[in-house]
């Protein structure tokens, strides 16, 4: 009777097993019929997985994709999973920082025009004007070498201090610093936590947003936007078995459509297309 059950039993088991493998081969059929190509691209929040998701909802079918966004808070995920195949592509870096992560560290990557500017803006918590700063002030910028070059030429563009003449200046790079600002790096995505312990702080674009900052209302300065080498874009891998969905994706992110978004989403100017 023992084995009589357990022949039942493992009977039972492989035809449950074969039922699912039949509805599975049955769905994967059905979903590679419909000819609709899955790429999952990894994203900021704020405004990339927001555009992602506009043009997953009303444009990608048209061109037979699915996106699904997977988002980070962070700079250095989204290029480690898609180094490791985590991602088919991902959406949150501007081309100085690409180029910088492609040098320093031999991804094989590829990647498309730029899609949007969020300008760099400074904020502060105690001042309402750039040059209100005190002697020996604090100014908090960002740790990652190709952003920190940006927001330190924003500084000395508003005229706090002279950097010396070098292609991606860091703290380290003051050729003359009259007033003696103290300057400080941290991590992008906690600067906004921090801007109330300094004087002022330059803030990335999708940062401040995320926090309730709006750059054009709150901050007291701002980056120019006009021929601005900034704009973000979509990056992928060169050898990718998806290249061509990719980009179908690259020319739906720079469509009519999506720079009406982009300009509706963000009426004030906080962000703006760049195509």
């Amino acid at each position: 009777m023992k084995i009589r059950r357990y022949l039942v039993t493992t009977v039972a088991t492989l035809l449950a097993l074969t039922a699912c493998a039949s509805e599975t081969d049955t769905a994967n059929s059905a979903d590679s019929s419909s000819g609709i190509v899955t790429i999952t691209v990894g994203a900021s929040p704020v405004p990339h997985a927001d555009i992602l998701k506009y043009v997953d909802e009303n444009l990608a079918a048209d061109e037979g994709l699915k996106i699904e966004v997977k988002e980070y808070t962070d700079y250095i995920q989204p290029n480690v999973a898609l180094e490791e195949g985590e991602l088919d592509a991902n959406y949150f870096q501007h081309l100085p920082y690409f180029d910088t992560e492609v040098a320093e560290k031999g991804y094989n990557f590829d990647h498309g025009a730029g899609i949007q500017i969020e300008p760099y803006a400074v904020f502060s918590k105690k001042l309402t004007d750039i040059t209100s700063i005190p002697e020996g002030g604090s100014i908090l910028v960002n740790n990652d070498p190709s952003n920190q070059a940006r927001a330190l030429k924003l500084l000395e563009k508003l005229g706090l201090f002279e950097l010396k003449d070098v292609e991606n200046p860091t703290i380290h790079d003051l050729a003359k610093n009259t007033h003696k600002y103290t300057l400080i790096e941290a991590d992008a995505a906690i600067i906004p936590v921090q801007l109330p312990d300094v004087d002022i702080a330059v803030i990335n674009g999708n940062y401040a947003l995320d926090h309730g900052l709006n750059p054009t209302k709150d901050a007291i300065a701002i980056e120019d936007g006009e021929d601005n080498p900034y704009a973000n874009i979509l990056a992928w891998k060169k050898d990718s078995p998806k290249n061509e969905a990719i980009a179908k994706l690259e020319k739906l992110l720079h469509s009519p459509q999506v720079a009406d978004f982009i300009r509706k989403s963000y009426p004030n100017g906080e962000i703006i297309p760049a195509f």
